[in-house]
């Protein structure tokens, strides 16, 4: 299959200014999910583990199915770099799904999310199968060796941080508690830090287009839900450790 070169690029600009919006409406008025839920007027719902596997399971189908359907080749490189990617779609969907406690999710979040999912799936593979040249030794390049050590510390901390998440509460307990331990002591999302840090730490290892799109649409979508996480913890304990910050220790 030839590359794509048009589409390759309207779809990380359409990214990139899709991101830059979203976090413009967010700071205004944020999209119901979780505890927010009830607050709106939410239409259908979805069970919450239905939810995450459903709309999760694109990014790891459709890049997937790409690798199946391309001839092998012998840059090590591209191969290492997609794989890293379908692994943290992998955990997503088949782990953090039958393990999520969280609530339902409004249908047309869901439906959103998967065809989301599905355009970046295919963004993110297409682009690494049959767009990328990189060098022979680029499996050795100083990028791609602290980018993947970045994206492996925030998927550390991003399973890490859900863990926490999933065992606060006892069972048939239904209040809110503060999240303690990790990187919880310094920030209010620190799930959703760790996978800004990931995606972050793959933009780099790729050092692409298409997977700096991505990073930056993740860190305008997810870091505002941190941001209303915790103006929401500030507002709720009045004992909540006052030196957290939102997102980004010690700065945001």
């Amino acid at each position: 299959m030839l590359c794509q070169e048009g589409t390759i690029h309207n779809l990380s600009w359409g990214f990139i200014i899709g991101g830059f919006l979203y976090l413009l409406r967010q700071m205004t008025t944020h999209t119901p999910y979780g505890r927010y839920v009830e607050l709106q007027s939410p239409g259908v719902m979805v069970p919450a583990k239905a939810a995450w596997l459903i709309q999760e399971l694109p990014s790891f189908l459709v890049p997937g199915l790409l690798l199946l359907t391309t001839e092998s080749s012998t840059d090590m490189g591209r191969y290492l770099l997609l794989w890293t990617y379908m692994l943290h779609y992998f955990q997503r969907t088949f782990i953090y799904s039958l393990l999520t406690k969280g609530r339902p999710s409004p249908l047309y979040i869901v439906v959103s999310a998967v065809v989301f999912c599905s355009m970046n799936g295919f963004l993110q593979g297409h682009y690494m199968l049959h767009c990328v040249q990189y060098e022979a030794a680029w499996h050795t390049d100083v990028r791609f060796i602290s980018g993947l050590l970045l994206f492996f510390s925030g998927m550390a901390i991003n399973i890490h941080s859900d863990y926490i998440l999933r065992n606060l509460r006892k069972p048939g307990e239904v209040t809110y508690k503060i999240p303690k331990g990790g990187m919880f002591e310094l920030v209010s999302g620190a799930n959703f830090f760790g996978e800004i840090v990931e995606w972050c730490g793959y933009a780099i290892a790729a050092w692409s287009l298409p997977a700096f799109a991505f990073a930056f649409f993740t860190l305008c979508s997810i870091g505002p839900r941190a941001y209303h996480h915790h103006r929401y913890y500030l507002e709720k304990f009045e004992d909540y450790p006052k030196s957290r910050k939102g997102v980004i220790p010690f700065i945001l």
